[in-house]
């Protein structure tokens, strides 16, 4: 499994009230990617990507950029266990 990844990636900026998520639930989908997205309440916007490591890279370029109304100020990622993730899809968590 070394040519899948998982990571969380937490984007801070101005990512709430922009459709932020719809856009990353849409963008990782069109990847192939499974996951999720979530609003944090420090006003961020935190993901879980897992897929092949292109994929995952490709994604995360893209969340450096966002959609348009969105201003994306920094992206932190941290690399999580891929045994501990087992989303099936793209999901947006409440």
């Amino acid at each position: 499994m070394s040519d899948e990844k998982a990571l969380k990636a937490r984007v801070f900026g101005r990512v709430q009230g922009v459709s932020f998520r719809a856009w990353t639930r849409e963008t990782a989908s069109a990847l192939g990617l499974a996951g999720w997205v979530r609003n944090e309440s420090d006003g961020s916007v935190l993901a879980l990507l897992r897929g092949p490591v292109p994929q995952v890279e490709s994604m995360l370029a893209r969340l450096h950029e966002g959609p348009e109304a969105a201003q994306v100020d920094s992206v932190d990622t941290y690399e999580v266990d891929l045994d501990r993730t087992a989303p099936m899809g793209f999901e947006i968590l409440r």
